[in-house]
């Protein structure tokens, strides 16, 4: 296919939050993708990203999928619930459900999905061994919609053990640094079927470690309780970085 136009929604995983550019702008495995498909299809594509950081999977769905689909692309990926399982009394199946909305609403436009998992961060986090049953309940409950279905591309990151070791994320241990968006990137291509360059998969890029005790609480959970208290978003305020479309010619190898 030539004439490709891929869309991207979610939350800080999509837009590629913990993959910071030295101008500060995020890159994450969206944007590698999305060039890396153009590099490999030896084509220009055209792609947009309307992934905002803090989303819940629910509002992801109500805020970014008829924008997405508005914009007539040939693909769409979407993940989302990372958010939702760090929260107390998460609905598994009620997140799940958000993923078969987008799958009818593609399945009606006749888009293409690319359905991610998350990857585990469960490891390095306090409480960890209850967000990985969150997790795992949520990629199972995931799984089940889309059973025989051979035309949705899966590209499952939470149950790669390598990508949950502390070298692939960023001192916050909740968001994947440059190592971690590119080895999701690279099992996005190789599920679009394309080899993506044999370093993405394995970076060497160093990760962890941040700051421990004390000063990670005051540095990252402190905020963050506080968003919840306050009924605030990291995301509050912020656009989408790429709302239309923007045209990648493949770069020379």
């Amino acid at each position: 296919m030539s004439d490709v136009r891929y869309v991207a929604i979610g939350d800080s995983f999509t837009e590629g939050v913990g993959d910071e550019l030295p101008d500060g702008q995020v890159r994450g495995w969206a944007d590698l993708t999305a060039q890396g498909w153009a590099d490999a299809a030896g084509h220009p594509i055209r792609y947009a990203n309307l992934a905002i950081r803090g989303r819940l999977a629910w509002p992801i769905v109500e805020q970014q999928l008829e924008p997405a689909l508005a914009l007539r692309p040939t693909h769409l990926s979407f993940n989302g619930g990372g958010n939702d399982v760090l929260r107390p009394r998460a609905d598994v199946e009620h997140i799940a459900d958000a993923f078969s909305r987008v799958l009818r609403r593609c399945d009606e436009e006749g888009v293409t999905l690319i359905l991610l998992s998350g990857a585990n961060p469960s490891g390095q986090l306090p409480m960890g061994k209850v967000f990985q049953k969150r997790g795992d309940l949520l990629s199972e409950a995931v799984l089940r919609r889309v059973e025989n279905r051979p035309d949705v591309i899966t590209a499952l990151n939470w149950p790669d053990r390598e990508l949950s070791e502390p070298q692939y994320w960023s001192e916050d241990r909740l968001h994947m640094n440059a190592a971690g968006h590119h080895r999701v990137a690279a099992r996005v291509l190789h599920a679009l079927g394309f080899e993506p360059p044999e370093t993405w998969w394995a970076p060497g890029v160093a990760g962890l470690p941040g700051p421990s005790g004390y000063a990670y609480y005051r540095e990252f959970v402190g905020p963050w309780v506080k968003r919840r208290v306050t009924g605030t978003s990291s995301g509050d305020g912020r656009t989408a970085k790429y709302p239309s479309w923007v045209e990648l010619p493949p770069r020379r190898a």
